[in-house]
């Protein structure tokens, strides 16, 4: 019989071989060949991280980082390139997170955020 762990590590190897991980993939290849691009991906995404935790601690706080942010965003989702990655980024993060609920319904704990 196969622990969990195993099934947890043949779970990791269908995720890492799953069409939607290796196109997000080839897709981050070709939109971090352009410095600008990559320098651009790497701002973008420190922002949004700083943001997401300032929602949690001080949403009034965000000001010149959220107008950054935003204009960042345009500036990639003007690109096809670095759009194509983004977009295919979001669709890996919503089927981990689609994974991340069904593990944690199967355990029978409540593990949304308060007011969410």
């Amino acid at each position: 019989m196969m622990s969990l762990y195993d099934t947890a590590h043949a779970l990791a190897g269908m995720i890492r071989e799953s069409e939607a991980v290796q196109e997000c993939a080839r897709l981050k290849q070709i939109a971090e060949e352009d410095q600008t691009n990559r320098t651009l991906i790497a701002e973008y995404k420190r922002l949004q991280i700083s943001l997401q935790m300032r929602a949690l601690s001080a949403p009034e706080t965000a000001g010149d980082d959220a107008q950054r942010f935003s204009k960042i965003a345009s500036l990639l989702y003007m690109n096809s390139d670095t759009a194509a990655y983004l977009m295919a980024e979001m669709r890996v993060s919503q089927m981990l997170a689609d994974l991340v609920k069904i593990l944690t319904e199967a355990t029978g704990l409540n593990m949304e955020l308060p007011g969410m």
